[in-house]
């Protein structure tokens, strides 16, 4: 029987699929006998590579394989694949619970009942409503696409967007306005989701300069990689109130440190990469990634 090395949580249903099929492996000191490998938050590099001596195939448990060293697996010639769009819908919604959360302070709200901080609490929690406002998408792949149709149905918010891709034709076909530039984007918004994966030219895209072109009052949120993000420069813009708020769900360095300088902050939200954590998502990825290990072993089922 055909051994997968899996050491991280995944659906049930999933799990149950894999070990039908193949010996399925947690132990580290095991890993050279695995010919196959599911990821959902590992960073694997060239070394983890080099023990894995028997490795075929890596699975990543959702989208994009930038925690892969790839220059190693294709010396090595371990395929490596992920299960795109499966967990779209969930962290679209997370997107709009983010905004929601910000724009009428719930979490600053909690913490006022809970004791935490103290001063005039009605003027402090005045929120802002979404009805009618403008969002702007940097990037517009799947999970940005199902935002925008979320806010257009559910509040009637005009959609602008930018991305290195988008033409004025394409942009048309998905019922947004079309932004010349990241700059027009960010002026235009009252809400901005960051939505690109990330490579070398997308790290660190929003830094103090994109910051500074957005609204005063404008909320920023970003579901999609920590590094898209000058970390230090957000902290800044929201410390000087250059912008209204923002929430993060992905950090640089994941666990989120209890004494990060952004979590200080009261116009800030974070959240522990919970944006495809649901029941739903987990499942479709869990299924997606198990049947590609099995196809790609050809394993019959």
């Amino acid at each position: 029987m055909k051994k997968v090395f899996l050491c991280e949580y995944i659906h049930p249903e999933a799990y149950a699929l894999l070990k039908r099929h193949v010996e399925v492996i947690r132990d580290w000191q095991k890993l050279p006998e695995a010919e196959g490998l599911i990821s959902r938050n590992l960073k694997i590099s060239s070394e983890l590579l080099e023990k894995a001596k028997s490795l075929k195939v890596i699975g990543i448990h959702g989208t994009g394989t930038d925690d892969v060293d790839m220059a190693a697996a294709g010396r090595r010639r371990v395929e490596v694949f992920s299960v795109p769009h499966q967990n779209s819908r969930s962290v679209a919604e997370m997107n709009v619970a983010l905004m929601l959360a910000l724009g009428r302070k719930i979490v600053q709200a909690d913490r006022r009942l809970s004791g935490q901080i103290g001063g005039d609490m009605m003027a402090e929690l005045q929120g802002m409503e979404f009805y009618g406002k403008t969002l702007g998408l940097i990037g517009v792949g799947d999970i940005s696409r199902q935002t925008a149709d979320i806010c257009r149905k559910g509040f009637a918010m005009k959609v602008i967007a930018w991305s290195r891709h988008l033409t004025r034709e394409k942009a048309k076909t998905m019922a947004m306005m079309y932004a010349d530039s990241m700059s027009e984007a960010l002026r235009s918004s009252d809400v901005v989701v960051v939505g690109v994966a990330l490579t070398p030219e997308t790290r660190e895209m929003i830094g103090k300069v994109q910051l500074g072109q957005m609204k005063s009052g404008a909320l920023l949120i970003n579901t999609t990689r920590g590094e898209v993000l000058d970390e230090q420069a957000l902290y800044e813009s929201l410390a000087g109130r250059v912008i209204g708020g923002a929430a993060c769900d992905v950090f640089v360095d994941e666990p989120l440190r209890a004494d990060h300088p952004l979590l200080t902050l009261d116009n800030f939200i974070a959240t522990p990469h919970l944006g495809a954590n649901t029941e739903e998502a987990l499942k479709r990825v869990g299924m997606a990634v198990v049947q590609g290990v099995l196809e790609r072993l050809d394993i019959q089922r």
